[in-house]
């Protein structure tokens, strides 16, 4: 488990920024999405492509929300402990005909 939170994250990234903005570093009118993405906890990683939820579950739990905002997400109602690889292959098999837009419509 880890100690992690995604809104705690963003807060962070925030007040990274309102620092350098402070100090003169920072133009405000520069402050891009990128920007924001640059001063998360997670910037040296890639966004997810795909999340699978077990549990049935239909919300994020506060996990990676500025990361998962164009991932293709999987739900199960299978549990964690009874997720075999089975249907992990369903997961990515089901992913690879969806048609990822990335926010567009």
């Amino acid at each position: 488990a880890l100690s992690y939170g995604s809104r705690e994250e963003i807060t962070d990234a925030t007040r990274r920024i309102a620092e350098k903005v402070a100090r003169g570093e920072l133009d405000p009118d520069h402050i891009q999405k990128e920007t924001v993405a640059e001063h998360l906890d997670t910037s040296e990683f890639p966004d997810p492509d795909f999340l699978i939820r077990t549990s049935g579950e239909l919300r994020l739990s506060n996990f990676l929300l500025w990361q998962l905002s164009y991932a293709e997400i999987f739900i199960t109602e299978k549990n964690w402990p009874d997720f075999r690889k089975s249907d992990f292959h369903e997961a990515l098999e089901i992913y690879s005909r969806r048609r990822r837009r990335f926010g567009r419509l």
